[in-house]
C-alpha cells in the first residue's frame, strides 16, 4: 500500500481545485494515514514511501489532524509525538548544580532544558531614595498595598536563549521577542504571586541601648527600635540549553525550584566599619521561605481547518505542547494554580487567540492544571 505516480498531474490538479480541496494538504493527509497503516502492518512493501519527517514539513496541519483524528475506528487519537492530546512529558529537576550559586535547579520537560541560577547582591537602604529605616507608621512599607520586592527591583529575572537551543536561534543575534516576553511574564508572576515576602530579603540591625538605667525609669524607657541596613536582591538568570517548546512552564518551573534552593549568608551591619559582613559558614546561611508552591501550565487548542466553516468544529486540547505543535495553534491558555493545603488557588490565568475556550472548557483545563501540579510538586519536594 504505498504510493504510486500516474501521469495526469494537470488533471488531478484541476479535481481538486474543483473539489475546493488544497492538494498538497490532501495529499499529506491521505499520505499520513497509508502511512500509519504500513507502520502497522508487518508486511513489507516495495511501493514508493517517504519517511514521517517529509510529510510533516510538506504539510503540518493535515500531518497533526491525521493523527488526532485516524480513519480507523479502532485506532486512538494521537499527536504527532506519540503522546495523548492530554499526556505531559515527563519531567526532571535536579537541584543545586550550580556551586557558585546561592541556588540553582536544571528542569527538563522533554527536550526542553532550562538551567537556572540565584545569585544574591546587598542594596544598602542608605543608596534608596525617601527610604525609611524604621518601624515607624511613616516608613513606605507601613503604606497598604505596598510590595517592597517590587518597589525597590529586588527581584531581576533574566532569561537567555543560547545559541543551538533551537534552530531560530544563531550567534550574534540580538535578544530575541520571546527571550523579552518570557522575562516580563517571569517577573509579573514573581509579584503577583506574592511567592517571597519582602521581609525574607531584609537585613536588620538592633541597636545598643546607650542609656544610662540608673538614671531612667524603666516606665519611661522607649525601646530602641530595629533598623533596616540592607536588603537582599536576587538575580535570576534563566538560561535555556535545548528549546522543544512550551518555554514558559519550563522557566517557571525552574525559578520555582531554583528559589526553594536558595540559603542566603547570615548578613549584618558592623557599625564600626560601617557595612554589611557576612558569614562564610553554611550553618549560619538561612533558607529562603516561599509562600505557597504556584506552578504554570500551558495548554493550545488545536482545530480541524476543514470544519471551521461546517457545523461541527471538531478541535483538541493538547497540554505542555513541543515546538512542532505550537506552529499549528492559534489559541493558548496559562493556568497558574498553587494546590498546597487541599485547596486550589488559581493565581493567574492568560488566554491568546481564539475562541473555542469559554466557561464550561475552563474547568476541565484547571482539573488538568491540578493534576500536573500533583506530579511536579511531589518532585519539587522530594
Amino acid at each position: 500500500m504505498g504510493f504510486h505516480y500516474r501521469e495526469e498531474p494537470n488533471q488531478l490538479h484541476q479535481k481538486k481545485i474543483s473539489q475546493g480541496h488544497d492538494f498538497i494538504g490532501e495529499f499529506a493527509l491521505s499520505s499520513a494515514h497509508q502511512q500509519a497503516t504500513i507502520m502497522a502492518s508487518t508486511t513489507p512493501h516495495s511501493s514508493l514511501s517517504f519517511p514521517r519527517e517529509t510529510f510533516a514539513k510538506l504539510s503540518p496541519h493535515p500531518y497533526l489532524l491525521a493523527h488526532l483524528q485516524p480513519t480507523s475506528t479502532t485506532s486512538k487519537s494521537t499527536r504527532a509525538n506519540g503522546r495523548s492530546p492530554k499526556q505531559f512529558r515527563q519531567p526532571h529537576i535536579n537541584n543545586g548544580s550550580l556551586t557558585h550559586a546561592e541556588g540553582s535547579a536544571v528542569v527538563r520537560i522533554g527536550d526542553t532544558t532550562v538551567v537556572c541560577g540565584i545569585r544574591g547582591e546587598i542594596l544598602l537602604a542608605g543608596n534608596v531614595a525617601e527610604y525609611r529605616v524604621d518601624k515607624s507608621s511613616a516608613a513606605p512599607s507601613a503604606r497598604p498595598g505596598y510590595n517592597e520586592p517590587k518597589e525597590l527591583d529586588l527581584l531581576v529575572p533574566n532569561i537567555e536563549l543560547a545559541t543551538g537551543c533551537s534552530p531560530a536561534f544563531l550567534p550574534g543575534q540580538p535578544p530575541t521577542t520571546l527571550a523579552q516576553s518570557l522575562s516580563t511574564r517571569i517577573y509579573s508572576l514573581l509579584h503577583s504571586s506574592g511567592l517571597i515576602n519582602g521581609e525574607e530579603l531584609r537585613i536588620w540591625y538592633q541597636p545598643p541601648d546607650l542609656s544610662d538605667q540608673d538614671k531612667m525609669d524603666e516606665d519611661d524607657a522607649e525601646p530602641i527600635e530595629p533598623e533596616v541596613k540592607a536588603f537582599w536582591t536576587l538575580y535570576i538568570d534563566i538560561l535555556f540549553i535545548s528549546l522543544d517548546g512550551n518555554p514558559f512552564d519550563a522557566a517557571w518551573a525552574a525559578v520555582v525550584s531554583a528559589l526553594r534552593n536558595v540559603r542566603l549568608p547570615k548578613a549584618y551591619w558592623d557599625p564600626d566599619r560601617e557595612m554589611i559582613l557576612c558569614e562564610d559558614t553554611l550553618s549560619e546561611s538561612k533558607k529562603l521561605q516561599l509562600k505557597g508552591l504556584p506552578l504554570a501550565v500551558t495548554m493550545l487548542v488545536f482545530r480541524a481547518r476543514e470544519q471551521e466553516q461546517g457545523r461541527d468544529k471538531k478541535h483538541w486540547v493538547l497540554v505542555d505542547p513541543d515546538a512542532f505543535e505550537e506552529g499549528l495553534c492559534d489559541e493558548s491558555v496559562t493556568v497558574v494554580v498553587d494546590c498546597e493545603g487541599g485547596k486550589t488557588q488559581i493565581l493567574g490565568l492568560s488566554k491568546a487567540g481564539g475562541t473555542v475556550v469559554g466557561r464550561v472548557e475552563m474547568k476541565e483545563l484547571v482539573g488538568l492544571a491540578e493534576q500536573r501540579w500533583s506530579e511536579l510538586s511531589r518532585l519539587l519536594s522530594g
